[in-house]
Parts: structure tokens; sequence; C-alpha cells
């Protein structure tokens, strides 16, 4: 497929990544993947660099909106940096391993990763929508004024980082999912503190993929073209839109993409 539609569809991913804060990586990767047959290591690199500025540009625009948390932005940056670092470096020590097909890990790796956030939150609407008055045993919530409440903030930033380094998927869809169960933000400071904390660790995390030298350039320009004012529109359009249904429709794409992935490999 031409390059030349890569941009209109990188506008509508950023439209969405504004919206809700999810599905930047996990839509642009099986895309690249899928529709433009790029092998899966230079597609997982070029959309980590590609998301970037997206996600920079969108933390900006709810920054100004003040649709963000700052405290639980820090926390979860603290542990997710080094752990993104930490899965670049497995990610490294993959690749120089002789007769290891590393395209079909990373397969396998990026469609377990969106079957896992996809089934969660599907699961989690499901219950809300049919079962409102259903008592489900509620996890804890991480009080960040007390020292076991951001190490446990930094651990579980570390373990999604690491996730993050290795696959590009999740900056978004898991912190969303961490967000929503252990901090109880509202929806609107959810997405903009989501868009912050992504921006921060795929800063960090792109300057290691640069060092992979499985960045092409490409794609990353074309991408560009399309997020950056699809995320402007989507950050503005955010306090207008209601989320529920818009998330229910995005996570039942990622299952499909998901599930296409994982049978590729």
């Amino acid at each position: 497929m031409s390059y030349l539609l890569l941009t209109p569809l990188s506008f509508i991913v950023g439209i969405l990544v504004g919206l809700t804060g999810i599905g930047g990586a996990s839509l642009i990767t099986p895309m690249l993947i899928f529709l433009f047959q790029v092998p899966p290591a230079i597609a997982v690199s070029s959309d980590v660099v590609a998301a970037t500025l997206m996600k920079v540009i969108g933390s900006v625009k709810h920054w100004q909106q003040k649709t963000l948390d700052c405290e639980v932005v820090k926390w979860l940056a603290l542990g997710s940096v080094p752990g993104s670092l930490s899965g670049i470096g497995l990610l490294y020590l993959l690749r120089q391993i002789e007769g290891l097909n590393l395209d079909t890990i990373l397969l396998r790796l990026i469609g377990t990763m969106m079957v896992l956030v996809t089934f969660s939150a599907i699961t989690q609407s499901l219950l809300k929508f049919f079962l409102p008055q259903l008592n489900l045993p509620s996890p804890p919530k991480f009080d960040l004024t007390t020292n076991s409440g951001r190490l446990l903030t930094m651990g579980i930033g570390a373990v999604l980082g690491c996730l993050v380094g290795l696959t590009s998927v999740a900056s978004g869809s898991m912190f969303a999912l961490a967000l929503i169960t252990f901090f109880r933000l509202d929806s609107q400071k959810l997405v903009g503190t989501d868009i912050s904390q992504a921006s921060i660790l795929l800063t960090f995390t792109s300057m290691g993929h640069l060092g992979l030298g499985t960045v092409d350039w490409n794609l990353v320009l074309p991408i560009w073209l399309g997020t950056v004012p699809g995320v402007l529109v989507g950050a503005k359009l955010c306090k207008l839109t209601p989320q529920p249904a818009l998330r229910l429709i995005i996570y039942s794409i990622l299952t499909m993409a998901s599930w296409k992935l994982i049978n590729q490999a």
C-alpha cells in the first residue's frame, strides 16, 4: 500500500489518542505491519519515534487545559523510564542471538500485550454497563503522599515501561488501565495524565530505538504529518465528548488487531 495513505490514517489515530489517551502504538504498529508490509522490528522502532512527538504535543495541550495530574505523571515516569530502557536493552540482546526469529517474537509479544489490554478494558466496561450495582472487590488506591504509594507507582511504571520498550505497545493503553484502577482519576484527567506520562516515557524510549538503527524516517515523517494535527483536534474535543462508548469501540478494534497479530506469528 502507498505511503501516501499513511498520513490520513495517522490523522485519525491522532484524533483517537487526543480523545482517549489510548490507541497510538496499538493501532499504528499493526497498521504498519499489515497494511504497509513493514517488518515488525522496523515498525516498532519507527512507531515509538513517531509517537513521541504526538504525545508531547498532546501533553502540552492537556497541561494548558489543566486536564492532568502532575504528581501521578512524575512518579509513574520515575519507574517507566528506566523500565523502558531495560526493555530496549533486552531487545538489543535478542537481536544478537543467531537463528532467533525476532520478528515472530515481536509479533507474539505485541499481540499478547494487546489481548491483555483489550480483554481487561472490555470486561471492565461491560461489567460497569450491565451490572452497575455489582459489588466487586476494589483494588487499593495508591496514596502518593506516602512512600509505599510512591514505590508501588514506580514499580508499576517500571514493569509497563519495560513492555513498552520491547513492543512499543501499551504506552497509553496499559497505563490507562493502571490510572483507572489505582488512582481513580476522572475521565478528562485520566486522558491528560496518560498522554503526559507517555510523552516522557517515549522520549527516552525513542532515543534507545534510534540507537538500534531500526527507525525508518520514510515512515516517521508521514506519521508525524497526520498524528500531530490529529492529537490537537482530539485533545480539544476531549472536554466535549463522552468517553465510555468511544473507548469500547476502540478496544473492540484493538481486540481484532491483536488476534490477527498472534495468528500472523
